[in-house]
């Protein structure tokens, strides 16, 4: 599944053409995805603006006039392409993926007018349909089920180490599945937690209440992989996302951060960290692969 890297990439790409966007009309080929579409999703559409393009977590969050907001998730295959009239997408990157453009696949066309006059299509393919979409009420957003219970960004301020000190104070389970939890800190996914654990030397398998002091203190371990995270995962979208097997951006482009994955994948190599002599182990928790240096992270 895309993780939030990803998810921010796409959502970069789609920003110029979908913000201020006048969709004109919508185009169904189904009644749903994972989840059945919004009751008349198409008519409700049809005549709005796109004020904004944001993103919570791994969902997609179309700002529409009227106080509604489009929620949009990959889920596992789930991918946007940008047509123009003459059915040319944008141009690839340097790493180009071929995405599936089987018309069978199509779920969800947007006919748009940009805020510069322009008319094109914003396609929604998903092979899988895990993928899905929900109209929601502005004033709905903090009680809705796919909202009310995510915890703070790992791309803002938000994220600190006395925030994190308090919710993992008394945890004893496992540091990686607490990270995992999207009530703690949202969008958080395997990929990244792998990586931040590894950059900031401390084992997936470690209690995650070991990270703070008895007076409900960070310690300075969590400071320090409260940095890791928020800098793993900028340094992914900088690259543009990991790009995994179904990923792609926006544009048809590969992003460059799985070349420098430090552990992810790399099961019984050399361990990366100057001067280790360990090697990357695979384990599985809560079906999840993990992937660490045992050597290294404590």
């Amino acid at each position: 599944m895309p993780e939030l890297p990803e998810v921010e990439t796409v959502r970069r790409g789609l920003e110029p053409v979908m913000e201020g966007a006048l969709v004109e009309r919508v185009e169904l080929f189904r009644p749903d995805l994972r989840f059945p579409l919004p009751v008349d999703f198409a008519s409700r559409m049809a005549g709005r603006r796109i004020i904004s393009l944001g993103r919570r977590a791994k969902y997609l969050m179309a700002e529409l006039d009227g106080a509604e907001v489009l929620a949009m998730h990959l889920g596992m295959s789930g991918s946007f392409r940008i047509v123009r009239p003459d059915r040319t997408d944008t141009t690839p990157g340097v790493f180009h993926y071929e995405r599936s453009q089987i018309s069978k696949h199509d779920h969800v066309i947007f006919h748009l007018v940009t805020r510069d006059g322009k008319t094109l299509c914003v396609i929604f393919n998903d092979p899988r349909r895990f993928g899905y979409m929900s109209l929601v009420a502005n004033a709905d957003l903090p009680s809705h089920a796919h909202f009310s219970r995510l915890g703070v960004e790992p791309t803002g301020n938000a994220l600190s180490p006395e925030v994190l000190a308090e919710r993992f104070s008394g945890k004893t389970a496992p540091l990686k599945a607490v990270l995992l939890d999207q009530a703690i800190i949202a969008g958080l996914g395997n990929i990244y937690v792998c990586e931040a654990l590894w950059r900031a030397r401390l084992s997936p398998l470690r209690k995650a209440a070991t990270l703070v002091h008895a007076d409900g203190t960070p310690t300075p371990q969590l400071v320090e992989l409260t940095g890791h995270i928020r800098q793993t995962i900028a340094d992914a979208i900088e690259a543009g996302g990991s790009s995994l097997k179904d990923y792609r951006q926006a544009d048809g482009s590969l992003g460059y951060f799985q070349h420098s994955f430090a552990v992810y994948g790399r099961e019984k190599h050399p361990c990366p960290r100057p001067g280790c002599k360990g090697h990357i182990d695979r384990i599985v928790q809560s079906g999840r692969s993990t992937f660490f240096c045992a050597v290294c992270q404590s």
